[in-house]
């Protein structure tokens, strides 16, 4: 599990062009953001999302029960760093989920960390967004996107545990 920020802060990377062509990419910076939440089963590459204006802990209490609930007859281990609002004393836990921990300063070790990778390349990168309400409708296209891609969704999060 782990969240991302995302918003109208433009990202230029590297793109393609013609020999010769120099590629203009528009670009800004208006500090708006909406955020991403997820969990991904990564056997399965089961993916559950929620965008919330911000995080904090009452936000996390959302997306925990709405993952519950997506979940009911399911006893879910979720695995994420220790964020302020993941170890608040008022974060509601629903009964069928159990919080462990991330060692710290490791997100190579969150399998989500890569499906923030891939939205940003491919849904984000050199994008200009005239509102908050693009980025957000952009950012649940590329959600909506992975979560009918389960074996994508597994390419990128099962790490190659079992050769290793």
């Amino acid at each position: 599990m782990d969240e991302a920020r995302f918003g109208r802060i433009s990202d230029s990377r590297e793109c393609w062009a013609p020999h010769g062509v120099r590629p203009l990419i528009p670009s800004q910076i208006v500090r708006e953001f909406v955020y991403a939440y997820a969990a991904v089963c990564p056997f399965d590459g089961d993916l559950d999302a929620l965008v919330l204006p911000e995080v904090n802990t009452e936000s996390m209490s959302l997306f925990l029960a709405e993952l519950s609930d997506n979940h009911q007859d399911e006893n879910i281990v979720l695995i994420m760093d220790r964020a302020g609002w993941h170890t608040a004393k008022n974060l509601i836990v629903p009964r069928n989920i159990t919080l462990h921990w991330l060692p710290p300063y490791s997100p190579e070790l969150n399998p989500v960390e890569h499906l923030w990778d891939e939205i940003r390349e491919k849904w984000f990168q050199n994008r200009y967004f005239q509102s908050l309400d693009a980025v957000e409708d952009q950012l649940v296209d590329a959600l909506a996107f992975l979560m009918r891609h389960p074996e994508l969704v597994k390419t990128m999060t099962l790490f190659n545990w079992m050769n290793n």
